[in-house]
């Protein structure tokens, strides 16, 4: 990287910011959906009622988490009609657009996450622990089969987004403490640790939006100048690279691996217009 800032080639080539468009909508997004959710409880204004897990928009939209929908499935506890309602709107939308977008367009811990990482990469810290990414799927089966042996929505116990949204209602407390510890995990124990490594959340979405026909295509890759900015910035790089440099190989520039969250900053930071958004039907290189 001869010791350059990532995206310094973007912001040169396209503004700032042209070079974090997709950041600033991403972050507009989240700080938008936790400010409707906190408006009912902190001034009174309840447009939408509940929290991410369920939630009711100007009583006539229902939203139900189909993870936590699942898990109290398992308990024996069938969701009552809106709740399945809700449930069938999050699925279509999320099969849609990819089911990774939560983590990276809705998820508020996204932002403690990316913190950590900004952070890390400022101070220097090098090295990192290791863990499989399949490790989150592991912790999807083992919440899933500990709900329907416990009968409890085991997930809802630690769950940091839940703790989060308490935390800024309630004020501090034992709910921070979940977060922080998502935040110093990232920060010193492992890079992209949480998302990437642990969080069930995000595996479970990550089945969901496997056949989502939004994707993130590498429409300019013969554009490539293996600056290896969007390798960098990806909170998974591995999926990048069977678009970018598969050529060869008779790969298309789409990444269709589910594990992408769409979140858009490999366009942002390359100077070279390689990424954009597309369909994941069309192969073609532009």
């Amino acid at each position: 990287m001869s010791g350059k800032r990532i995206g310094a080639e973007a912001v040169a080539e396209k503004g700032w910011l042209g070079a974090h468009r997709w950041l600033i909508l991403r972050r507009l997004m989240q700080s938008g959906i936790l400010a409707l959710f906190l408006l009912g409880p902190l001034a009174g204004i309840w447009i939408v009622k509940g929290n991410l897990n369920y939630s009711y928009t100007l009583d006539r939209l229902p939203l139900t988490d189909p993870y936590v929908a699942l898990q109290s499935l398992l308990t024996g506890h069938v969701p009552e009609t809106l709740g399945l309602a809700g449930v069938a709107i999050a699925l279509v939308f999320y099969l849609l657009v990819g089911g990774r977008v939560y983590c990276s367009w809705v998820c508020p811990v996204n932002v403690v996450t990316d913190a950590a990482g900004w952070l890390r990469d400022r101070l220097g810290i090098k090295g990192s622990a290791h863990l499989p990414r399949q490790t989150r799927y592991w912790i999807l089966a083992a919440t899933l089969l500990g709900s329907a042996a416990s009968g409890v929505v085991l997930w809802e116990l630690v769950n940091p987004v839940s703790m989060l949204h308490r935390g800024l209602i309630f004020g501090l407390g034992a709910a921070w403490t979940v977060v922080l510890a998502v935040f110093l995990f990232d920060l010193f124990v492992m890079s992209r640790g949480w998302c990437g490594r642990l969080c069930p959340v995000g595996a479970f979405y990550s089945l969901l939006g496997r056949w989502s026909p939004l994707r993130v295509r590498a429409a300019k890759r013969s554009a490539c100048n293996d600056c290896m900015d969007c390798f960098e910035v990806c909170p998974e790089p591995q999926v990048i690279r069977p678009a970018l440099k598969g050529a060869a190989k008779g790969i298309g520039p789409v990444i269709l691996a589910p594990s992408c969250t769409n979140c858009g900053r490999c366009i942002d930071v390359c100077s070279k217009n390689v990424f954009r958004f597309g369909l994941r039907g069309n192969q073609r290189e532009d």
